[in-house]
């Protein structure tokens, strides 16, 4: 889930597995019966909920990266042109050896 709210929801009998959530809360939601296996919902992330025979199984942290300040595109792009610079002393290298030495004796 990604910036999901779920307002005065009734969750029975229900199963969540496998789920990571950025930003997702239950606001005056009501479980009955219900399985957590396996995710990253967490006590604060039920706001005024009321948890009957709930179960939590494996509880684990979810990945909280969000792109609205820190992680802007710009950074990410920036970040990504780097790497790829820091490979192209080695791309040339590679190239001048080639055609010195031949492409065979390279493969080899």
């Amino acid at each position: 889930f990604k910036s999901v709210t779920f307002e005065d929801s009734l969750f029975k009998n229900c199963v969540f597995e496998d789920i990571t959530s950025l930003n997702t809360y239950f606001r005056n939601c009501t479980f009955v019966n219900t399985t957590f296996y396996n995710t990253d919902l967490e006590q604060y992330k039920f706001v005024d909920s009321e948890l009957i025979n709930c179960t939590f199984f494996h509880t684990r942290t979810g990945c909280q990266i969000s792109f609205d300040d820190d992680y802007s595109a710009y950074w990410i792009y920036f970040v990504n042109f780097l790497g790829t610079l820091a490979v192209l002393p080695g791309n040339i290298v590679s190239a001048l050896l080639m055609d010195r030495i031949g492409r065979l004796t390279m493969l080899g």
